[in-house]
């Protein structure tokens, strides 16, 4: 590319390009193939490097700060609509990481139940967030 770039240089410019002074012909070239470098070099630093498709695909997308604390305040408002029957599982198995035994001991009913709750809780959510439905799973 730089051969190529300073060709064209040198034929936009047949002034420099004396057929009588072949030995001011060289310089020439060899200083506007060096610009031309120079210049390449400090174009590639001033920009972020670039990336390949195969990187940009294995990358983790983040949502930004503002979707995530909208879909907080989406999903905060939507376990407010809940009886207290299904929050209280909901809160105790999925926000605070209790497993279902550990539920039912703390709510004192059977385990088929706390699980029973959390199915319904689960639904319930679902038609309140459409656009959540994927992540209630």
């Amino acid at each position: 590319d730089l051969v190529q770039e300073t060709l064209v240089r040198a034929w936009q410019h047949p002034e420099a390009l004396r057929a009588d002074a072949f030995d001011s012909v060289r310089p020439w070239l060899l200083t506007v193939a060096r610009r031309l470098a120079i210049d390449a070099r400090r174009a590639r630093q001033a920009r972020p490097p670039e990336v390949g498709d195969a990187v940009l695909e294995s990358a983790r997308v983040i949502a930004d700060h503002a979707e995530r604390s909208a879909a907080t305040l989406d999903v905060r408002e939507a376990v407010k609509t809940l009886t207290p029957r299904h929050r209280e599982v909901l809160v105790l198995v999925y926000f605070q990481g209790a497993s279902v035994a550990e539920a039912a001991e703390a709510l004192g009913i059977p385990p088929g139940t706390v699980k029973s709750r959390a199915y319904y809780a689960l639904r319930a959510l679902r038609r309140m967030l459409p656009g959540y439905a994927a992540d209630l799973r």
